[in-house]
């Protein structure tokens, strides 16, 4: 196995290396596992699956702050299906240990700030809670039209 797989196709290597640890767990005594990226890798998967569920939040809320900041507007149907994707893939890969790790206070003030950055123009944009208005189990699973009225 080239020492430089890794840096030049993750797929491949991600699909040999886990071959040969599916023989490791077989019995069957093999080579070629490159134990400090598997480490890594394994390593990476929970805080890449974190940040995911952080990214899904943030644009959730910026659904949710779109609603506050434009009632009526015309592409409120599409911000409601968007709020819906987002929250659906927040969900479905939340799991509770991330729990303890979701500053949702942060994530609400980055999603907050964005807004404030790029709207200017709005004199609504005065009245954005500064805290964040939603839990996370609301957020998470709450009833959209509640979301919204909020």
């Amino acid at each position: 196995m080239p020492d430089d797989l890794y840096d030049r196709d993750i797929l491949t290597w991600s699909e040999q290396q886990a071959d040969l640890l599916r023989r490791i767990a077989q019995g069957e005594r093999v080579n070629g596992v490159d134990w400090s990226h598997v480490i890594e890798e394994i390593g990476d998967v929970g805080v890449s699956e974190l940040n995911a569920v952080r990214g899904h939040l943030h644009q959730t809320i910026i659904q949710l702050l779109k609603f506050h900041l434009w009632p009526d507007d015309p592409a409120e149907l599409h911000w409601c299906i968007e709020l819906d994707v987002f929250r659906a893939n927040a969900s479905a890969r939340f799991v509770p240990s991330m729990r303890q790790r979701i500053d949702l206070d942060s994530v609400y003030a980055q999603s907050r700030d964005r807004l404030k950055r790029l709207v200017t123009d709005n004199p609504r944009i005065k009245t954005i809670p500064a805290t964040c208005p939603w839990s996370l189990d609301q957020l998470l699973e709450g009833d959209p039209d509640t979301l919204l009225a909020s």
